[in-house]
């Protein structure tokens, strides 16, 4: 019973979050300002990683949790720079 559960739990989670992800690439193709195009990037790669953490949670494999690690660390760098190249025009001074 409890194993059900948890398999239709994470079975919903993956479902919606694969409905954010849609949501979050039709506002990085269609923003209309730049700002909004980032922010759905940053949406867009957050959802990927929780995308993959329930992909290991469900397989039980610890690659997933090791990608996730890896998309959030490349997604917080190219936030701050795309954030950075916005605000000033360069990234590097």
């Amino acid at each position: 019973m409890t194993t059900l559960l948890l398999a239709l739990a994470i079975t919903g989670a993956q479902v919606l979050l694969g409905l954010a992800m849609l949501c979050a690439a039709a506002r990085m193709f269609h923003g209309p300002r730049a700002q909004d195009r980032v922010l759905g990037l940053d949406t867009l790669y957050t959802n990927s990683m929780l995308m993959l953490l329930t992909f290991g949670i469900q397989t039980g494999r610890t690659l997933y949790f090791e990608a996730a690690a890896v998309i959030a660390l490349m997604g917080f760098v190219s936030t701050v720079a795309l954030a950075k190249f916005l605000m000033r025009g360069e990234v590097i001074e």
